[in-house]
């Protein structure tokens, strides 16, 4: 049913939304298509390690469980915490970041400040997870736009990490033109 990735961990527990869940998701605004698609919401419970790891714990708090590509993002709204699975994903939503379908007719992509406005929305953008490996993912598109929140970030963040010492090629003296 959901094909949460194979990673160097065990997959994580996952369960389902409890109608309480669904009834505060539709309180704040979210649309049901996007609770559903492109794949339900689940339920986990643990703890954000100090590394930004999702550590299960059946005794702990409820997080929403977003499945990626290659990882499975948390998010726990009380307190706004994001963790990832297995580190490999960089935003919520990524998939959206290479669809040419969401660029066509002047379209941009949405860089969301929080899973609850990302969801809204009906996923269609990002929530970034890990600005430092944002300006590589996102470099190649066309078209940005971000939470006014998130601007002082995004202008700060999306520079190259290093850039190449240059150096002039000079002709050596007497060479022919």
């Amino acid at each position: 049913m959901t094909n949460f990735a194979p990673c160097n961990r065990e997959r994580p527990v996952l369960g389902w939304l409890l109608q309480r869940h669904i009834d505060w998701l539709r309180t704040c605004g979210v649309p049901m298509p996007a609770i559903v698609q492109p794949e339900l919401v689940r339920l986990a419970r643990g703890y954000r390690a100090a590394d930004g790891r999702f550590d299960h714990d059946p005794s702990g708090p409820d997080w929403f469980a977003f499945s990626e590509a290659e990882d499975v993002i948390f998010w726990r709204p009380k307190t706004a915490e994001l963790a990832t699975w297995n580190g490999r994903s960089f935003a919520l939503g990524e998939a959206v970041v290479d669809d040419a379908s969401g660029y066509a007719l002047d379209g941009h992509l949405r860089v969301f400040s929080d899973p609850l406005d990302w969801l809204r929305s009906g996923r269609m953008g990002i929530v970034v997870l890990d600005w430092a490996r944002a300006f590589d993912e996102l470099r190649h598109c066309p078209r940005v736009a971000v939470a006014e929140s998130l601007l002082p970030t995004y202008r700060r963040q999306m520079r190259p990490a290093r850039m190449p010492q240059v150096s002039i090629l000079r002709k050596p003296e007497g060479a022919a033109p």
